[in-house]
Formats: structure tokens, C-alpha cells, sequence
């Protein structure tokens, strides 16, 4: 990984060797490989805060914003462990009492952890359950050694799985979450991943409603916290790192309906739980208002056309044919076909307009394609300012604040917290951008309505050019 240290470090010695093999000056010598490293670098997140809100019976999306930015998904990928345990219990590789050997690796990780020790063993259920629960560290790399030669090569299985689940924009480095520039994932990809642990491995998806887990003299809690308080509730996982924010992925089922809520980038976890419960109570709502659908409730042991079809159905395009796998005979009942879990690419998720519900599948080709082109004019380069702060999350607090008042005309824009000097010290600004001149306009004179500061503002030249209203963070 590159980091600052080595640039410097890389700089200084360039000052002397580079600028005498090419008869240049030191400074130019340390911005010529200052340039070279930075180019070289992967794709970074690029911000925090991202929501989505889906209805997995019919496959729309009911709410998003910066859904496919990338950002640190945390303990989120322990989803992807498990959902790999899973497939590996359904394939039988692996069995709940099976016992696991602990590593050095594993012993060394750092908390969240059971504690676990070389030469101790535990088994895949208690492995199981330690995730959903503590979201052990330790237990992560048991699991991914079990079911490869290193952590590594598991993590490269991972990202491989999350291609065949239509998780397009997803990359894993490790089995737990912790910090890696290199591992990134976005709103929507983790919605894809919840909607494919429910569908594919109902049986065990089970354990994600767990509230707490004894293991020896311990009892750990689930850190989902909306088990037991959000009615209906029934998982998924959270997750922090200092770099991610706090994330959370919840499933909630309601008078027959379930819908799937990701966040990442809450400030605290009761923001976070607060702030996802909002939008699930709006999502249900919304759900209710909008023109039905045909539900697309998954038929036992044929839970993988079902999934595509759904996910299709935001896109306009049909789904992949579920791939039969070997028949499979459980005991007293006849032979069926099994489907595979999501062997190949799920249609994406598509992006709808937020004025008006995703278009039904009977949509003519002329009418999609003249929502495409409203959602395309919504946006542009022109941006809202609404605030500048003396720290960063202030300043998305205040840009999040004013998208959940308008989300009617912001709903297709993105946050940005930019750094800019001040005589005092560093100023946050906090904008909404990519949006058309008339949507920009149209958002300051409503937030301006309801008392919030908001200034449109145009790019001119790659430089924006407004006024700075500074708020104290």
C-alpha cells in the first residue's frame, strides 16, 4: 500500500540521485515522482455517507443517495465471509459441527476478537455466530483459511463471488473488514449482498436474528441494535472503522413485505440506527404508494430466478436464466433440481428518476427511454452551497440535512465536503452538486423556505465561483 510516509521518504532520496542523473533541480525532481506515485494509486472512496432502500419483493429502489460511491465497507464484508460459509455448508465442505484450528494470523488480529489462541479449535456454527454477533476478527481469518490457502486467496474468492452476484463495483483484500485502502464497496453492492444471503441461504440466513452468542464465560450481544427495538427487524450487520464511519445493512419485514436498507458513513452508531430507521419508515410508506408490481416471493429450492428477476425489473431487462445444478435428494422428499446461488451476473440496479417510480416491466421502449433522458437532464454542473464548517462532518451532516428536506429535487445529486483555506484555520464546504441550473435554483429557494442557507452555484473554468457563508461546526 502507498502511503505518505513512503512518498516523502521516496521524494528525499530522489532529491539527490534523480536531480544528478538528469540535471535537474530537486524540487522538480520530487514533483516528477510525487506525480508518478499518486497516478499509481487505486481508486479511493470518495465519500463517506451513502443510503439506499430496496424493496426485494418487486426490486425497486425506494431510496438512494451516492449508492455507488465508493466507500470502506467495515465489518459489512463479514457478510461476504459468511455468505461464502454458507455456500460452503450447502456444497459440504464444511459442516456446522466441524471443528476449525486457529492460526498465528488469526491469534494476531486486532478487536473485535473472541481472544482465540493457536491450538485451540472452534466450531463452524460457533464461527457462525461469533460474526453476527461480536463480528470477531480472529474468527473471520478461521473461516477464510478453512476455505483457502491464506486469507488472501480467500479475499480473491470473495471479489470473485461478488462478480458472479452483479456486486460490480465491490473489491476485498480480507475476510473481517479491517482497514484497507484496496477494499471498497458501495450502498447498492451491499443491498445486492443482503438480498443474495436471504434468497440463496434462507436456512441460515437465520442467524443473522441472533441477539447475543455465549462463548466460554462470555455472552457477547449483537451490535445490530435494531433487533428487538425496529419492529420487524430480522438482521443484517453492522460495522466502523474510523475511515468508514459507522455502516449498517437492516432487513425488515412488514405486513409481508421486506425491505433492505444500507448506510455507511453515520457519524455515531445511534445516528446511524436513527437515521436508517427514517428512511425504512419512509420506504415502507412509499412502497405503499406506488403502482403495483408483481411480487416476485421466491418458490422453495428455486430462490435464484427469483433474486434476478427482481433486480432486472429496476433495469428493464430480462433476467439470466437460473443455471440447475445436480438434482439433489433430501430424505423423503422426490429429486429436485437445486439452482445455483447466483452463478451469473445479477442485472445491476438500475439508477431510477426520483420524481417518479422505476417503470414496470411492460413499459413501452420509447417511454424508458424518455425517462432515462428527464433523469439525465436533472443533472449537470451547477451545485448548492450550504454551509461552510469549521470541520468535514458538520459540513455532510448540513449537506445530508438538506437533501432529506428536498429529496424530490436533490434525490439525483452527490455530497461534497471540500477543504478550502480561511484566515482562521481550514473551512468545510458543503455542497450538492451534479445537478441542472433549474434544480439548483429550484432546491435554495426551498431550503431558503424552511430557514436553511443555499447558494446555487455554476463552475466556470474548473473553478466554482460563490461566496463562502461560514457556519461555526
Amino acid at each position: 500500500m502507498v502511503t505518505a510516509p513512503r512518498v516523502h521518504a521516496v521524494c528525499r532520496w530522489f532529491r539527490g540521485a534523480f536531480a544528478r542523473a538528469h540535471g535537474i533541480s530537486a524540487a522538480l525532481a520530487v514533483i516528477v515522482v510525487a506525480l508518478a506515485v499518486l497516478v499509481t494509486l487505486p481508486g479511493q472512496a470518495q465519500a463517506r455517507y451513502a443510503s439506499i432502500v430496496i424493496d426485494t419483493e418487486t426490486g425497486r429502489v425506494l431510496h438512494e443517495v451516492n449508492a455507488d460511491t465508493r466507500n470502506y465497507p467495515a465489518s459489512l464484508t463479514k457478510m461476504m465471509t459468511l455468505y461464502m460459509t454458507f455456500e460452503a455448508l450447502e456444497e459440504g465442505r464444511l459442516s456446522l459441527h466441524q471443528r476449525l484450528p486457529v492460526s498465528r494470523r488469526a491469534q494476531g488480529m486486532t478487536p473485535s476478537k473472541l481472544g482465540l489462541r493457536v491450538g485451540q479449535t472452534i466450531t463452524v456454527e460457533q464461527a457462525i455466530l461469533s460474526l453476527v454477533t461480536k463480528s470477531a476478527n480472529d474468527v473471520a481469518v478461521v473461516l477464510a483459511e478453512s476455505m483457502a490457502e491464506s486469507e488472501f486467496k480467500f479475499a480473491l474468492k470473495m471479489t470473485e463471488k461478488a462478480r458472479e452476484l452483479g456486486m460490480n463495483r465491490t473489491r476485498f483484500r480480507n475476510a473481517s473488514g479491517l482497514p484497507n485502502r484496496r477494499q471498497l464497496s458501495t450502498a447498492r453492492d451491499m443491498a445486492k449482498l443482503a438480498m443474495a444471503l436471504i434468497y440463496d441461504y434462507p436456512q441460515y440466513y437465520e442467524y443473522f436474528s441472533v441477539r447475543s452468542f455465549k462463548y466460554g464465560k462470555h455472552r457477547y450481544r449483537n451490535h445490530n441494535n435494531l433487533l428487538g427495538r425496529y419492529d420487524g427487524t430480522d438482521g443484517v450487520k453492522t460495522g466502523y472503522t474510523r475511515a468508514s464511519g459507522f455502516n449498517l445493512a437492516a432487513s425488515v419485514v412488514r405486513n409481508g413485505r421486506r425491505l433492505i436498507a444500507v448506510v455507511f458513513g453515520g457519524k455515531t452508531a445511534r445516528s446511524r440506527d436513527r437515521h436508517i430507521m427514517t428512511l425504512l419508515d419512509r420506504g415502507f410508506r412509499k412502497a405503499r404508494t406506488l403502482e403495483p408490481l408483481p411480487v416476485l416471493t421466491p418458490p422453495p429450492h428455486k430462490p435464484v430466478q427469483a433474486i434476478r428477476e427482481a433486480m432486472a425489473r429496476t433495469s428493464g431487462q430480462p433476467a439470466a436464466k437460473a443455471t440447475p445444478a445436480e438434482p439433489v435428494v433430501a430424505q423423503g422428499d422426490a429429486a429436485t433440481p437445486a439452482a445455483k446461488p447466483l452463478d451469473k451476473l445479477i442485472a445491476r440496479i438500475s439508477e431510477p428518476a426520483p420524481e417518479a417510480p422505476v417503470p414496470p416491466a411492460t413499459t413501452r421502449p420509447r417511454e424508458v427511454k424518455l425517462a432515462a433522458r428527464e433523469l439525465a437532464l436533472a443533472q449537470g454542473d451547477w451545485a448548492v452551497q450550504v454551509g461552510a464548517y469549521r470541520d468535514s462532518d458538520s459540513a455532510r451532516q448540513a449537506a445530508t440535512r438538506a437533501l432529506e428536506r428536498v429529496p424530490q429535487i436533490l434525490g439525483s445529486s452527490r455530497i461534497s465536503v471540500t477543504r478550502i483555506r480561511g484566515d482562521r484555520g481550514p473551512i468545510f464546504r458543503a455542497r450538492l452538486v451534479d445537478l441542472a441550473r433549474s434544480r439548483a435554483q429550484q432546491a435554495c429557494r426551498l431550503l431558503e423556505s424552511v430557514g436553511q442557507d443555499c447558494l446555487p452555484i455554476q463552475p466556470r473554468g474548473g473553478v466554482e465561483v460563490a461566496a463562502n457563508t461560514e457556519r461555526r461546526g
